[in-house]
C-alpha cells in the first residue's frame, strides 16, 4: 500500500524547486501530461511542458508587475488521499514575495494537487492554486 507521505514528498519537492527558481526540478516532479490551473492569466497550462511554460509565464508576470522573491511555505495538509496509483493532496500555503520593493504575504491560499504513479514513482499530474488574502507587511 503506498504511503501518503510519499505524496507530500513529491509536493515538497515541487515547492522546494519553485522556491529555488529551478524550473527543471519542477518539471521533473510532473507527469506527462501535466495540467496547471492558476489565478494568473491565461489560467491554464497543459501538456508535456506545462510546468516550464507556467514558470516562464510567472516570471513574465513578475517582471510586468514588479514582483520578486517568490516563496511558498506549506502548512499541514488538509487531505492526503491515496487510491491505488492515484493521489490527492490539499495543502494550505503562505505565499510571500516583494512587490515594487514592499514585502507582501498572501495567507489563506490553497495548493491542491493530483498525483499519479509513473513507473514506481509518484508525479504531479495536475495542480491548482486558490488565492488567499494579500497583505503588505
Amino acid at each position: 500500500m503506498p504511503d501518503s507521505n510519499d505524496l507530500m514528498a513529491v509536493v515538497r519537492q515541487y515547492v522546494d524547486a519553485f522556491n529555488n527558481g529551478d524550473e527543471k526540478a519542477m518539471a521533473a516532479s510532473c507527469a506527462d501530461p501535466m495540467q496547471i490551473l492558476d489565478g494568473m492569466s491565461p489560467h491554464v497550462w497543459q501538456g508535456p511542458t506545462a510546468a516550464e511554460d507556467w514558470w516562464r509565464a510567472a516570471l513574465l508576470e513578475a517582471e510586468h508587475v514588479g514582483a520578486s522573491g517568490y516563496h511558498i511555505d506549506l502548512g499541514e495538509p488538509r487531505h492526503v488521499d491515496v487510491t491505488g496509483d492515484y493521489g490527492y493532496v490539499v495543502v494550505p500555503v503562505t505565499f510571500s514575495y516583494t512587490l515594487r520593493g514592499e514585502p507582501v504575504t498572501q495567507t489563506g491560499a490553497v495548493f491542491t494537487a493530483a498525483l499519479g504513479k509513473v513507473g514506481a514513482d509518484w508525479r504531479l499530474t495536475a495542480w491548482a492554486w486558490a488565492k488567499g488574502t494579500h497583505a503588505a507587511q
